[in-house]
């Protein structure tokens, strides 16, 4: 069998299956929190720029196989202000999407039968990524906090293994580690010479004002720390695929060959609008995060109709929640009851973390990036309102 062949289907696919030959009525349609990415297009003056990008001829030629050198120059005074140290462009390479950057660093890094720790629970792409390259994921089991420690993370380590990789803010947790919690593990990684890994996808919305760590403040940071990074969320531009990787330029010369072998280069229209975007919305982007935070809080207003029903919020940050439910099935079973009996599309946790791990049954991972302020509140009537059997002694409500 191949490795693909016995890799677990993509989990957002498989949910929207559930949805075949379900109707919705008018005054009750469904609410689709199972998938973190903007449905709404790039801003309008974006998309007048990206129009006239399309008249320049080269913007339909092949590029630099790790991306424009001017989006590349772009990120590292962009990462350089952000982080408040140094950033050469040297160190930064542009990818087809976040996931690229992902698979080319476990590519660049890692070798058959290689170990990568992976805190749970985890980002199903990255599990997905790992099984198809012969690479072993060691689940770090995370506590009600979901914070991985580094204690725990040390006392893994063996002699295949070549990373540690985290996502922060996180997916599907929602957490925004502490600088503390990403200082300890880059540490740990350091003193036993390994990677690692930090997947800043929903940097733009982390509820905290500068900095989320000081990574790169510390002498020979890129010898340890990957940064992987994406446009898509920023800027909306999901479809157009650029992300990045922020890491050593030796370990970018080993990423050349993945990208050169799989896309040959990033596509040419989305780097110059995320590049635009970096230049020209910032303002936007700001307004964009006041909203995110906005859907966060009106999250924290839903929970407290739903936690004297028996749920409890977990981890809130960027675009996710991860909430654990009250009921007497499992999540997987009630995610699919929950589609035609409320009308809610969420993914359960079971999706999220190893076979076997009984957390999973437990949760829910709701992505309320695209639900504004009313749908989230109809989304948690509509939650209060299930009257399924629950676990425990009450046995019902």
């Amino acid at each position: 069998m191949s490795r693909t062949a016995a890799t677990f289907h993509p989990p957002i696919p498989e949910a929207r299956r559930w949805l075949e030959g379900v109707t919705f009525p008018e005054d009750r349609p469904l609410i689709n929190l199972s998938q973190a990415a903007p449905v709404e297009p790039p801003p309008a003056e974006l998309r007048t720029a990206m129009a006239g990008f399309l008249e320049d001829p080269t913007t339909h030629l092949y590029g630099p196989v790790l991306g424009n050198d001017d989006l590349r120059a772009g990120l590292a005074r962009n990462w350089a202000a952000h982080y408040d140290a140094p950033v050469d462009a040297g160190q930064v390479a542009i990818t087809s999407g976040c996931n690229q950057a992902f698979a080319a660093a476990i590519a660049a890094l890692f070798d058959e039968g290689d170990e990568v720790i992976l805190p749970t629970p985890w980002y199903f792409n990255h599990k997905m990524w790992l099984d198809m390259s012969g690479v072993r994921a060691v689940p770090l089991a995370t506590g009600d906090d979901l914070l991985p420690d580094a204690d725990a993370a040390r006392a893994l380590i063996g002699p295949r293994t070549r990373a540690i990789a985290i996502v922060t803010p996180n997916n599907p947790g929602g957490v925004e580690y502490p600088a503390a919690t990403v200082a300890a593990l880059f540490e740990v990684a350091r003193a036993a010479g390994i990677r690692l890994i930090v997947d800043e996808t929903y940097r733009d919305f982390d509820a905290r004002e500068g900095a989320p760590h000081d990574l790169l403040t510390r002498d020979g940071w890129d010898e340890t720390l990957v940064q992987l990074y994406s446009f898509s969320k920023a800027y909306r531009l999901t479809g157009h695929r650029v992300g990045a990787m922020i890491a050593n330029p030796a370990l970018l010369a080993e990423v050349e060959k993945f990208i050169d072998t799989v896309t040959i280069c990033p596509a040419q229209l989305g780097q110059r609008a995320a590049l635009w975007g970096l230049e020209n919305l910032g303002p936007w982007l700001a307004g964009e995060r006041a909203e995110i935070l906005a859907r966060r809080a009106a999250i924290e207003t839903g929970m407290a109709r739903l936690e004297p029903l028996g749920w409890r919020l977990k981890g809130l940050g960027a675009y996710f929640a991860y909430l654990e439910h009250p009921f007497a099935m499992p999540a997987d079973e009630a995610a699919r009851r929950m589609v035609r009996d409320a009308g809610i599309l969420m993914l359960p946790a079971t999706m999220f973390v190893p076979e076997g791990d009984a957390s999973g049954a437990r949760h829910f991972r709701m992505a309320f990036a695209n639900a504004d302020a009313a749908g989230l509140a109809e989304t948690f009537a509509r939650l209060a309102a299930l009257d399924w059997p629950l676990a425990g002694p009450q046995g019902g409500r």
